[in-house]
């Protein structure tokens, strides 16, 4: 897949953007940036998409810009021109995805019935914009419409808000949600850009649906890992239960045979994603340690962190 098609995968939303003065751009990116998605669609609706798209390119390069609502080829040229990384439009115009195609510029066409998805798939379209989401039948619709297809995902836009968003990205075919709740316009001709920092933090947390999953401590060997699960156990009622490395005390309590990461233990956190909590946590400069990493039929399902917290490693959990 297109690098930047993965990295909109990565984020997993993407802020849909109508921007009326050109001079709101880049308080409008930073905003973004300090709610931790950097990433913009500036829909081609008013005519200060372009010198938006501009401004954003030049002064925030670490923010991925795209242009929306794009109708013909004219738009895909200023749009390129003035720095957009990739392309979106309502629905599925082939001579501008043509065109994109031909001069290997990302492009999500919009989509709605089957008949478009074959359009895509034999053009070899990857991602798709699943519009309008909602008023054409929301994710049963989707999930009904896309089983017969493979080799394709979709970015449903159209009706996503915070209430449906996690419903939507735990489909596996779904490869991001558009949206523009965290940037309505009147957020943004107001000037008030710390309320969206709020909403699009708020928006990421959702996804990722961080939850405290359970304490580890380390023991020196197994026989002191057993003598603290027992007591544990004894005190409180909780069910003990042995694996290969450690012993679980309930589901709150994970004693460690042996000394493993961290200076005490470490702190399980679990998520909805851990694809996108690994580029979520990049951004701010923390990594894992792959040779923590354990898969379960190809996918991640468990990471520690290259972090501590008071002497605690960070372990990180697919749920």
């Amino acid at each position: 897949m297109n690098k930047i098609l993965e990295k909109i995968g990565e984020l997993g939303i993407v802020p849909v953007v109508k921007i009326e003065k050109a001079e709101d751009a880049l308080p409008l990116g930073r905003a973004l940036m300090d709610g931790d998605l950097p990433i913009a669609e500036i829909t081609f609706r008013t005519s200060a998409a372009e010198e938006s798209i501009k401004i954003l390119n030049r002064e925030l390069p670490q923010l991925l810009v795209g242009a929306g609502t794009v109708l013909t080829v004219e738009q895909v040229k200023k749009a390129v021109s003035a720095g957009a990384k990739f392309i979106v439009s309502p629905g599925f115009n082939p001579k501008v995805v043509d065109y994109c195609i031909k001069n290997s510029i990302p492009v999500t066409p919009g989509i709605n019935n089957p008949t478009q998805i074959e359009m895509a798939l034999e053009r070899g379209i990857e991602v798709v914009k699943f519009f309008p989401a909602e008023a054409s039948g929301g994710l049963p619709l989707l999930e009904a419409m896309s089983a017969p297809y493979t080799g394709i995902k979709f970015i449903p836009t159209g009706g996503i808000s915070l209430n449906n968003l996690s419903s939507y990205l735990s489909y596996n075919k779904v490869h991001a949600c558009g949206g523009s709740w965290m940037v309505k316009p009147e957020l943004i001709s107001s000037g008030n850009f710390s309320e969206i920092t709020r909403l699009t933090q708020e928006a990421v947390s959702t996804m990722l649906g961080f939850e405290f999953a359970h304490l580890g401590i380390n023991e020196e060997n197994k026989d002191k890992a057993l003598d603290s699960v027992n007591l544990l156990s004894h005190l409180f009622y909780f069910p003990i239960k042995e694996g290969t490395s450690s012993i679980f005390a309930g589901s709150g309590f994970e004693v460690m045979k042996n000394q493993y990461l961290g200076k005490h233990g470490h702190i399980a956190i679990a998520t909805n994603d851990i694809r996108r909590v690994i580029a979520y946590l990049k951004t701010k400069g923390i990594s894992i340690l792959p040779e923590t990493a354990k898969e379960d039929k190809g996918k991640l399902k468990a990471v520690y962190l290259d972090q501590e917290v008071s002497g605690f490693a960070i372990h990180l959990l697919q749920k």
